[in-house]
């Protein structure tokens, strides 16, 4: 399979993964406000303060989560696939013997037509191991060295 095809398949994945980030944020943001305004008064008035301060910790979580995933979502757009420079970078894929890995967001492992790929962040421990490395150059990962065949 063409690898410039794989790449944008790996970059639809992750933005798939991000969009439900957001999706499922944004969807616990309106639950918890929700929740939170119809909590209604009872004669216990300390209960339905806390109640409504738990809302509202619940809500400000999912904003937080909404906030990281749109981060995400900006880091993602900002990636050009098409660009080769021949060292690691955001959006290249790492090919070694028996494994290949895209340089992207922190996501793990992922399945494209039937074969896995790694998919990390440049800040993550693999990630920097790779930035800025090139072909022929090694890396460790779990505890095994591994030899960078090529760049795309």
């Amino acid at each position: 399979m063409d690898k410039n095809k794989v790449k944008q398949q790996l970059l639809r994945f992750c933005h798939d993964f991000v969009d439900h980030r957001v999706a499922t944020a944004s969807q616990a943001m309106v639950s918890a406000q929700q929740a939170a305004n119809e909590e209604g008064k009872s004669s216990a008035g300390d209960k339905y303060e806390t109640g409504r301060a738990m809302m509202q910790i619940e809500r400000d979580q999912a904003a937080a989560q909404l906030s990281e995933a749109l981060k995400l979502k900006k880091l993602l757009e900002g990636i050009d696939i098409e660009r080769v420079t021949g060292r690691v970078a955001l959006g290249s894929l790492v090919i070694s013997k028996n494994m290949e890995i895209f340089l992207a967001i922190g996501i793990g492992k992922a399945s494209i037509d039937g074969k896995e790929y790694l998919i990390v962040a440049p800040h993550s421990p693999l990630g920097k191991s790779l930035v800025n490395k090139g072909a022929n150059d090694e890396f460790v990962i779990a505890g095994n060295v591994k030899t960078i065949t090529n760049i795309l």
